[in-house]
């Protein structure tokens, strides 16, 4: 199965993987899996760090190379993906989490996320509860 993680799950995933949902992780290495990441969390990261986010902390392009490196894939945003977008009801307004919704559905991948609203959508979309800190 190809698991396409929103943006705090993958910075979780290559920072801080205490952080990460129970379960998570052994989702992330069983070999019948492949872990996907998309451009539009590291676009969000750019901007969201150019706006001083503290909870986006993380050099884009580091990150980028560290996921690649660890055998995840990459998933290019395409016109079909932003035009997926709009079939979405409006149940979430974060423009990012929307499109990592649109491309899972586009692309017949799972979205894990530990975004209740996120989750509140129907389709390939699964809730999994972060670890408390």
């Amino acid at each position: 199965m190809h698991l396409l993680l929103d943006t705090h799950l993958v910075v979780w995933a290559m920072g801080s993987p205490e952080r990460l949902p129970a379960g998570l992780t052994e989702m992330l290495e069983d070999p019948l899996n492949t872990p996907v990441f998309s451009v539009a969390s590291l676009w969000e990261l750019v901007i969201k760090q150019a706006l001083g986010r503290p909870d986006f902390n993380v050099q884009p392009a580091v990150l980028r190379r560290a996921l690649l490196d660890g055998d995840w894939q990459e998933l290019a945003i395409e016109a079909r993906h932003a035009l997926a977008v709009a079939q979405l009801p409006p149940l979430h307004r974060d423009p990012f989490d929307r499109l990592l919704l649109a491309q899972a559905a586009s692309e017949g991948l799972l979205l894990i996320t530990a975004d209740t609203q996120l989750a509140s959508y129907p389709g390939p979309v699964r809730f999994m509860a972060a670890t408390a800190m």
